[in-house]
């Protein structure tokens, strides 16, 4: 009956997913109290924002929060994986690779949110295992007063010679994901090319946005949150939306099938896209909400548009990106070692 009824639901939502996988839960769930741990890479400020918000769709339930970068996350998730297991219920981070590694791994409590069937297709598993409740997109950004590049693929080219900072793949989740979509359509010696033409390789999305806004840097491969962000206070720096794709990374949510308050984990992710919630994300966020009625952040492209402009997302790449990540990064480290 279930099944019969999320099947009817998404047809007249016109939802993205062909079939519906053969959940563990689909119906709206109540939460029951008790203790949830959420482990995200969100930045602080926006788990401060929404937190409230969902606190209040979940009462008697005590939100407990892990936050760092993705990579710090899945080193502790890892480690904990390691040990036996992890106390984390909702993993809630811009690794994608590593939802669908966990996927082959059968980690995961398969649940099909009801309040989440507007999520464009690209961005869901199909077999109801995680799917994005958030939309970081990697754009290319300049100083205010110099020239800018028209495409990630020009950044090899010898006008931006010494003049670009990108974010390191070896540590950071989002500046990976970046890395696999430019080895996937331009291969591994487009990292030699970007080393030959002394890019600068600096951390994380932090780190590159300091050196541009410190002049050691007129472009650079950033989080669109992070430059909105940084506009809001000033900063000269300007986006610029990339003529070859920008590239968007799905912050999926997934439920451990290891919960300890499955009910609770499921309410967590139903509230998660609330209007209220997805509007937080968006507007304090600077991330592209997943529901489509939801006005983009800032004055960027409202979600259908970026779909059409960003760098194709599929199977193919997540799961390239599964099995082929470790060898990326070595060609990366690789290129820039010389």
């Amino acid at each position: 009956m279930a099944m019969r009824w999320l099947f009817i639901v998404m047809t007249l939502a016109g939802c993205r997913i062909e079939s519906a996988s053969r959940s563990e839960g689909t119906q709206p769930t109540q939460a029951q109290g008790g203790e949830l741990w959420i482990y995200t890479s969100m930045y602080r400020h926006v788990v401060d924002a929404i937190e409230p918000k969902l606190q209040a769709k979940l009462p008697g339930v005590t939100l407990r929060w892990f936050q760092a970068g993705s990579e710090k996350v899945t080193a502790k998730l890892e480690a904990e994986l390691a040990a036996g297991g992890t106390p984390c219920d909702v993993l809630l981070t811009s690794d994608p690779f590593l939802y669908a590694r966990f996927k082959e791994e059968k980690r995961w409590l398969r649940y099909v949110s009801p309040d989440g069937l507007r999520v464009p297709r690209r961005y869901v598993d199909l077999d109801g295992n995680y799917a994005a409740v958030r939309l970081s997109t990697m754009v290319l950004v300049h100083r205010e007063g110099a020239d800018a590049p028209k495409s990630f693929a020009e950044l090899v080219e010898p006008k931006w010679k010494n003049e670009v900072a990108i974010g390191d793949p070896l540590t950071s989740g989002t500046a990976f994901s970046w890395a696999m979509s430019m080895e996937r359509t331009r291969g591994p010696e487009f990292f030699t090319q970007l080393r030959a033409n002394q890019t600068r390789v600096v951390g994380g999305n932090a780190a590159v946005l300091q050196k541009l806004e410190g002049g050691e840097a007129k472009v650079g491969v950033l989080l669109l949150e992070n430059a909105l962000a940084a506009q809001q206070k000033g900063s000269p720096i300007v986006i610029d939306w990339p003529s070859d794709g920008a590239v968007v990374v799905p912050g999926d949510i997934g439920i451990f099938a290891s919960s300890r308050n499955p009910e609770a984990a499921k309410a967590f992710v139903n509230a998660m896209y609330s209007n209220e919630v997805q509007e937080a994300l968006a507007r304090i966020g600077g991330m592209h909400a997943v529901d489509p009625r939801v006005a983009a952040p800032g004055a960027t492209q409202e979600l259908e548009d970026l779909i059409k402009n960003s760098a194709e997302w599929n199977e193919e790449l997540v799961k390239r990106g599964v099995h082929e990540g470790a060898r990326v990064k070595t060609d990366f480290a690789k290129a820039f070692a010389q």
